[in-house]
């Protein structure tokens, strides 16, 4: 699995369990807080598209996961 391919995977899982946890209908909500969990994860996707650079990314390469498109 490449770096991009786990970046993806981690914010999709991100914001889904962060939707879960701050929804009020959710069977495991917790506090509405966890929305801003899921707007920073957003945030954080459209700044990685302007910018070409992604913090997480750059720290799976670092833990030697390979890079990839």
């Amino acid at each position: 699995m490449t770096s991009w391919q786990i970046v993806r995977i981690a914010a999709g899982f991100f914001v889904l369990l962060s939707l879960a946890l701050g929804l009020p209908g959710s069977p495991v909500f917790h506090s509405q807080w966890w929305l801003a969990f899921t707007a920073f994860v957003g945030l954080n996707l459209l700044q990685s598209g302007f910018t070409r650079w992604c913090m997480m990314e750059s720290i799976l390469r670092k833990l030697g996961v390979r890079p990839g498109c």
